[in-house]
Formats: structure tokens, C-alpha cells, sequence
């Protein structure tokens, strides 16, 4: 039997309604990425939101956060509009944000699937609850092989490590359809580890391990001047890790994607039909590669709901004149689907039968 995909591009034609729309009023988007809060209780010195040669994260205030009634005017107008998927995530660290739960729980009623990022040192009480009850993921950011590693690469005590890796794992053994994750972050000084930390992660009963880059640039000459000492290394490691593979524990080598995910080749980003960002600062933003940035922002809802600033025609404009060749000279997570979603749109309707 062949394995289930969890990762992957093709997603977005799951819903063919939204593959050609390009004119218009918008649709609803499929996913909303809902960053309820900008503070956080570690400090990563690979975090884009806080280092200081990304564009991410240029505009953010820390002490932004979702007001408890507007976050449920939010959830509301997602469930009313038919949006199909959000995921939690920062700016900050989502499962401090002290009406997570409710959101959480709010959403799954209303149909909506739940997906979370997270450091994991608070995934424990209620929100732990809620997640078990109502989450279809949750991925844990673990850079780290032991608790001084772990320590180094986030300002934060060592006995974190072991409090992080507790609550991982007695999360894995409940009685959950949650798929939990580990993603790691290599960096220069974890990359000779990351066989260790994926061997440590799966005796904590995750599903899969993922493996991505540090993104230190905003040009593609920058990262690659970075990973180029380590890249053999890396694939080394991740090599070793395969060895671990097995039908309850996957590795994810998103690690060579880093060069592609800054090429621009389209005019349009066809992914604004389907996943936007609703930041801690009540901004509406194209992605989580532009969050808290002008040239990301759609638009505010501090001052009307969500549901009417995205079907409003200055929104629809500034979708249809956003050009990622001028706008994102960046990382895009989103790369591969805009190049999936522009070659099928600029199909020939007359020779698409000779397939």
C-alpha cells in the first residue's frame, strides 16, 4: 500500500473551483495562518521574525496580540465565509496566548481543521486538551540534540529541553488523531547533529522529522554562502537518518529546496486565492514570508471585520496587481505551488485532452 502524503504542492488542486479564478471578486481563502500573538518565551537567534538581516518581521511589536472579542469576531467570519484550514503560529509562540483553547475549539465547531506551530515548552493543560481533541497537526520546532544545545540556540535554561521533550512525549501517547512532528532548523552549529536529534525525536513518538535551512539572507547568494561549508554534512546526517525511516516515523528532507525557493519566473502569486495571514497586529498580509512587512499587507481589520476587507475591491485590486518578481526578492515558501498553479493556468484548452 502506498503511503500518504502530508507535505506536497499539489495540494491546491484539491480545489478546482479557485485554479483558474484570476479576475473578480475573490473566493474564500482555503487556509487562513493566524499569528494570535507576537511575544514569545525563548529566544531562537535563527528566528526570521527577529533577525535583523531578514525583511520579515521589519514592522513587529511584540507586544501585539488578538484581543480576546476579536479573535472571536474572527472565528466567526471564517466559519461564516467556509474557509477550510488554519494553522497557529508566530510571530511569538501561539500556545501562549491565553485564549487559544477557546479559539481552537471554537474553530474545529465550526468544521474548520486546525494545524499548529510550536516550541512545545507550553503544549501541556487545556490548550494540550484542545489540540489532542480538535488538531489534525502539531509541529514542534527541536534545533537542538541535548539540553545545552538546545539551551545555546534559544536563551533559555537547559531544564527547558527536558520539559519540551516531556510534554512531546506524553502528548504522542494519548489517545489523539493529532499528527505530531519535529521540524529542525540546521544551522552551522547543530548541522553534525542531526542525526542525534532525529534518533532522540523519534523515541518520543513523532510521526515524522523534518529537516529545512536556515534562511540568514534575503538573496539567494547570502544562504547559499552560508550552507555551502556544511551542505555535504548535512546530507550526510540526513542520509544516517533514513536508516530510522520506518511506517510510523518519516524523514522529510526539505533541505535542498533552499536555492529554487527564491527564483521569480510569474507576474501573479496564484496562492493568494487560497492561503493569507492574520497577524497579531489585526494586519491582513499576502503570506507568512511577508508578514509585518508593507509590502505584504493587504489590509487592517482593527477596524472592520475580516469577512469585508477580504471580499472588498480595494483587496481584490491589490491582489491582482501584486507582482512577486518585483515584491518578493526573497525566500517563498509558496514557490513551488505558484509554479504548479501558473503552468496550469497557462494550459491550452484546446490539446489539455492529450494527456
Amino acid at each position: 500500500m502506498s503511503r500518504t502524503v502530508v507535505y506536497s504542492s499539489l495540494k491546491v488542486f484539491e480545489f478546482a473551483s479557485r485554479l483558474r479564478r484570476d479576475t473578480g471578486s475573490l473566493a474564500a481563502p482555503v487556509h487562513v495562518r493566524i499569528k494570535p500573538t507576537n511575544a514569545c518565551n525563548q529566544s531562537c537567534g535563527f528566528c526570521a521574525y527577529r533577525y535583523d538581516e531578514l525583511q520579515l518581521g521589519d514592522h513587529m511589536n511584540v507586544r501585539d496580540r488578538i484581543g480576546r472579542e476579536k479573535m472571536h469576531e474572527i472565528v466567526e467570519d471564517l466559519v461564516e465565509i467556509g474557509v477550510r484550514a488554519v494553522t497557529f503560529s508566530g510571530g511569538g509562540e501561539p500556545l501562549i496566548y491565553p485564549f487559544l483553547s477557546e479559539t481552537i475549539r471554537g474553530l474545529s465547531a465550526g468544521g474548520i481543521r486546525i494545524g499548529c506551530l510550536s516550541n512545545g515548552s507550553a503544549l501541556e493543560g487545556d490548550v494540550a486538551d484542545a489540540l489532542a481533541e480538535c488538531g489534525t497537526w502539531l509541529r514542534i520546532s527541536l534545533d537542538g540534540w541535548d539540553a545545552e544545545s538546545y539551551a545555546r540556540s534559544r536563551s533559555v535554561q537547559p531544564r527547558v529541553f527536558g520539559r519540551v521533550c516531556e510534554n512531546v512525549a506524553r502528548f504522542t501517547a494519548r489517545p489523539t488523531q493529532c499528527s505530531v512532528g519535529v521540524s529542525f532548523i540546521v544551522t552551522q552549529e547543530n548541522a553534525a547533529h542531526i542525526f542525534d536529534a532525529c534518533r532522540l525525536v523519534q523515541s518520543l513518538g513523532v510521526r515524522h522529522f523534518k529537516v529545512t535551512p536556515c534562511i540568514v539572507a534575503d538573496d539567494p547568494a547570502g544562504n547559499n554562502a552560508y550552507h555551502a561549508p556544511i551542505a555535504a554534512q548535512v546530507k550526510d546526517q540526513i542520509a544516517q537518518c533514513a536508516a530510522l525511516s520506518s511506517d510510523r516515523f518519516e524523514i522529510l528532507d526539505h533541505y535542498h529546496q533552499l536555492p529554487e525557493l527564491f527564483e521569480r519566473t510569474y507576474d501573479r502569486c496564484p496562492m493568494l486565492q487560497f492561503l493569507t495571514v492574520i497577524g497579531a497586529d489585526l494586519g491582513v498580509y499576502t503570506c507568512q514570508d511577508k508578514a509585518y512587512t508593507p509590502g505584504g499587507l493587504l489590509g487592517s481589520i482593527e477596524d472592520r471585520r475580516f469577512r469585508d476587507l477580504w471580499f472588498s475591491p480595494e483587496l481584490a485590486a491589490k491582489v491582482r496587481a501584486f507582482d512577486p518578481r518585483a515584491a518578493c526578492l526573497h525566500h517563498c515558501v509558496s514557490h513551488a505551488k505558484n509554479v504548479l498553479l501558473t503552468e496550469f493556468r497557462g494550459l491550452d484548452p484546446a490539446h489539455a485532452a492529450f494527456v
